[in-house]
């Protein structure tokens, strides 16, 4: 990884499309066009697709783009679903770079012009992104921290989220080049719970990736619909999703990557880990939660990586099994094992 600090911008004006797929967020959409048109630096072009709402969001999309030429609308009479009505609109794009946003949230002020001017200054790079600020009700105060770039190679970045075993963004704070998005064809549909994973593996197999640290570069709005990992069955189905994903692309796009079967390991020794120390709090917090028990967590584990019956969570595990863990030992065993603070402060600053 290298740090770079900012570049002064060139002269020219680069062109942003950013897609705004909605269904029933007519209530949010205004905010989340406002926070594109008003973007500095940079031309923009927002292409709402409609995916057949039924709450009034048609015409407010209408009433948005008879207001502003900028704006363009595909409205369609059937529903179909989140990734159609993604590829519906990237297809449309005709900007240096793309931006997918979703009705209820929000790009950060200056967040186009720092994503595009870190792409006008390194050719090689196809993909940036940036910290997404959660929000619930009011939209988080502006972070107006210095700005850095990290950058890497895309074999260094696939080689950092396949050893992290997750996904590192969301959506509205990435960046693509058109030109890597027409590679791409769009999301995959046989994907539907971590399409987005897929989408920047592949990008990254394609070209260079950069982040934006410092500033906000979007804001994610947090429902009640978003927050399944919140239970136990929504990290199983979360985890098999993710597995899905590294497999697909290391016997695809990715098979030709440096060390590439050794990093599918990484990533599937990731995931048994991740899962593994969710099996310990299940137990910690009464075994069964959201219709999920830890057993349940134990066997996705040790199916994705069986090496994890070696490893040190495991045993942890077994001595929970039959002896609970009082309040002081979680409570060391949580800082030795997560790093949680410092692994957060480096993810938000630095992407890491």
């Amino acid at each position: 990884m290298k740090i770079s600090r900012p570049q002064p911008a060139g002269d020219r004006r680069p062109l942003v499309t950013v897609v705004v797929p909605c269904y029933n967020y007519g209530r949010y959409l205004p905010d989340a066009v406002q926070s594109i048109t008003s973007q500095e630096g940079v031309d923009v072009e927002v292409i709402i697709v409609d995916d057949a709402s039924t709450d009034g969001s048609q015409q407010v999309a209408q009433d948005l783009a008879a207001a502003d030429d900028r704006i363009r609308l595909i409205l369609h009479e059937q529903n179909k679903r989140h990734i159609a009505t993604y590829n519906d609109g990237l297809r449309e794009a005709t900007g240096d770079y793309v931006v997918l946003l979703s009705a209820d949230d929000l790009l950060a002020p200056g967040a186009l012009s720092r994503s595009s001017n870190l792409m006008e200054r390194y050719p090689e790079v196809g993909m940036v992104y940036g910290y997404a600020a959660d929000f619930e009700g009011d939209v988080p105060v502006e972070r107006r921290d210095s700005e850095t770039w990290s950058l890497w190679t895309g074999p260094q970045w696939i080689a950092k989220i396949s050893r992290r075993g997750r996904n590192m963004m969301f959506s509205p704070e990435v960046t693509l080049r058109r030109s890597v998005l027409e590679q791409l064809e769009g999301y995959d549909r046989d994907m539907p719970h971590s399409a987005d994973m897929d989408m920047w593996m592949r990008a990254a197999a394609l070209g260079g990736v950069g982040r934006i640290n410092g500033p906000d570069q979007a804001y994610y709005r947090v429902h009640a619909a978003n927050m399944h990992l919140t239970d136990y069955a929504g990290l199983i189905a979360d985890a098999a999703a993710r597995r899905l994903t590294y497999d697909r692309f290391f016997a695809g796009s990715g098979a030709t990557l440096p060390n590439a079967r050794r990093l599918q390991a990484a990533a599937h020794a990731a995931l048994a880990r991740e899962l593994m120390r969710a099996a310990c709090v299940a137990l910690d917090q009464g075994d069964e939660i959201a219709g999920a028990g830890s057993a349940q967590i134990v066997e996705l584990a040790r199916d994705i990586w069986p090496a994890i019956e070696k490893d040190r969570l495991w045993r942890r595990y077994q001595r929970r099994l039959r002896n609970p863990a009082g309040r002081a030992r979680r409570f060391i065993e949580s800082r030795v094992e997560y790093r949680g603070p410092l692994r957060q402060s480096l993810w938000r600053r630095y992407g890491l």
